[in-house]
């Protein structure tokens, strides 16, 4: 059993443009340190020996549970790793990540696959979803979770003491993800970024040593890990402050797709004048018709505007009585909602799918904007798009937190978000769609992001969802921290850091 390695060296200390930029291509640096790859032969009974000496399993390709294991969530996302290391233990995943690095492999991480990213490297996958740790502490009102926990678990844990979490809108997703992009909450206005309320994170950073990171103990890990995705490390566990509210008033309404003007431009100027306890978005839906969407909802374009509201229930549904009289609503309603009936608001999609996401972060919205979205996914409008969302922001979500993270652009207005379907027939037109729509919203956004909407490896994307001094500092941490190039997360990281250096 590996122990916790303090940060005993800086880890902020600049590095050379030069070297920089050659970070920015894993197999620069890792040719330079790290052994030559090993045979097919030599490597499988490699990885008969390290199944032997982990409590979980390895999966080879062909083996019974590999394809389940190694495919993502978004199901569009290829991936063929050489093995996949279900870890049982901490342990595990230390032995995974040493040996990657003995292997000339690199390294892949997953619970749920999210977040999933496309690369062509040699790798190997360590699954967490094992990792099932979760401990609420009524006392101190907070959580310890493993990776491989979800947070309808944390939800429903948490409920049982009376305290909320703060999850995301779909439930279904793995913690530590959600954490380490930031998090987006259907409460986010009142109570800030799900990575502002992590107080520690114990994670395996890419060269092979078990760290936990807090305020006051490898702080500048603990910086990164609240906005660097996996970019570090494997995060093995992640304990957390729980909200002491135990149920909100809100819910979803949904029109049909004709009031789609009126619903969005009234939801526009409503929308900038809320208080903080209340948190808002609105969708545009293309919902195919099939079994898990309600048949008023399906094969049609309709406009869904979900609402939270924390406080007292009758001070929610005055705030909301406005766009309850906008237009007759086809389905859905509000009401007061156990907490941990969060994502009832969205009712996102369970079922693994391809899914192709672009996002920006708009640093305003004005009437301008509305009809430019209008054009491109309003109900005349050709749009291939499932969902074409907006989400209102500010509130806590724009102060900064106890403890300063890589959570960038805090200043932000809105978010936009598309969301289709990444297969034949139709992933161009889902692409290039959605392209387009980000184009057009650049005049009040200037393509800024935020790492958990719209996954990318595109660097010139990865660039804009962090300030250039973020970047660098970023760039900076993983090379420190794993200096052979293991971790595929973090190679559109420092892609993006040698271009902008550049």
């Amino acid at each position: 059993m590996s122990t916790l390695v303090p940060d005993s060296s800086s880890h902020d200390l600049p590095l050379a443009p030069r070297p920089l930029a050659q970070a920015a291509s894993p197999s620069a640096s890792v040719a330079a340190s790290a052994p030559s790859a090993p045979s097919a032969a030599a490597l499988e009974a490699a990885l008969a020996d390290l199944a032997g000496r982990v409590r979980g399993e390895v999966l080879l390709p062909g083996t019974p549970g590999y394809g389940q294991a190694a495919t993502p969530w978004n199901v569009a996302v290829p991936s063929a790793p050489v093995a996949v290391v279900v870890a049982a233990a901490t342990a595990d995943v230390v032995s995974a990540v040493r040996f990657a690095d003995s292997h000339d492999l690199a390294l892949e991480v997953r619970a749920t696959g999210h977040g999933a990213l496309a690369h062509d490297r040699r790798s190997l996958l360590v699954h967490t979803g094992r990792l099932q740790e979760l401990v609420i502490n009524p006392v101190t009102r907070r959580a310890r979770v493993g990776a491989g926990v979800r947070w309808q678990q944390v939800l429903d844990a948490a409920a049982a003491h009376g305290f909320g979490a703060l999850a995301g809108s779909a439930p279904h997703v793995g913690v530590v993800g959600y954490l380490t992009g930031g998090g987006l909450s259907p409460v986010a206005r009142t109570y800030g970024f799900g990575s502002d309320l992590v107080t520690a994170f114990e994670v395996v950073t890419g060269d092979g040593e078990l760290r936990r990171a807090t305020a006051t103990e490898n702080t500048s890990l603990f910086w990164a890990l609240r906005g660097g995705k996996g970019a570090l490390g494997i995060v093995t566990a992640v304990e957390f402050e729980l909200l002491d509210v135990a149920e909100i008033y809100g819910g979803c309404l949904y029109f049909d797709g004709a009031d789609a003007e009126r619903v969005i431009s009234a939801w526009r100027v409503w929308s900038a004048s809320l208080p903080e306890q209340a948190t808002t978005s609105l969708a545009v839906l293309r919902l195919p018709a099939m079994p898990a969407v309600p048949p008023p909802l399906a094969g049609r374009c309709t406009v869904a505007v979900r609402f939270a509201w924390v406080g007292d229930p009758a001070d929610g549904e005055r705030v909301a009585g406005p766009i309850n009289t906008l237009a007759s609503p086809i389905l859905g309603g509000l009401g007061v909602l156990p907490f941990n009936a969060l994502g009832m608001i969205h009712a996102d999609p369970v079922d693994p799918m391809p899914v192709h996401e672009r996002s920006v972060l708009l640093r305003e919205l004005p009437q301008d904007a509305v009809d430019t979205l209008l054009a491109l996914a309003g109900p005349q409008a050709d749009c291939p798009q499932v969902i074409v969302e907006l989400r209102l922001l500010g509130g806590a979500l724009a102060r900064a937190p106890r403890e300063p993270s890589a959570i960038c652009h805090r200043d932000a207005a809105y978010a936009a978000l598309t969301i289709g379907i990444a297969a034949p027939p139709v992933v161009a037109a889902t692409t290039g769609h959605a392209a387009a729509v980000m184009a057009a919203l650049d005049p009040w956004s200037g393509g800024i992001s935020t790492p958990n909407l719209g996954a990318s490896t595109d660097p010139a994307i990865v660039a804009l969802k962090y300030d250039a001094a973020t970047l660098a500092r970023l760039a900076t941490l993983t090379a420190s921290y794993d200096p052979n190039a293991r971790m595929v997360a973090a190679d559109p990281v420092r892609a993006a850091a040698g271009l902008v250096q550049s």
